[in-house]
């Protein structure tokens, strides 16, 4: 690997929405952690419900894990 974790959670778009992508490829588009989850569920990777705070794993950007907009 070179260094980069295999997924990315990109900052919320205007919609409250966040891209999630796996190794390059798109997963979607999560609105709640759950949906990460989900994502996350559907590929070899580590279980994420212990995996989800791990650098190394994700990389969370514009926010973590527990930061999603109130409002979207």
């Amino acid at each position: 690997m070179d260094g980069q974790a295999p997924v990315v959670v990109d900052p919320p778009a205007q919609d409250g929405g966040r891209r999630v992508t796996v190794r390059g490829e798109l997963m979607g588009t999560a609105y709640t952690l759950f949906d990460v989850l989900e994502f996350l569920h559907r590929t070899d990777l580590p279980p994420a419900d212990t995996a989800i705070d791990d650098p190394d794993l994700i990389d969370w950007r514009g926010g973590g894990p527990y930061d999603w907009p109130t409002n979207a």
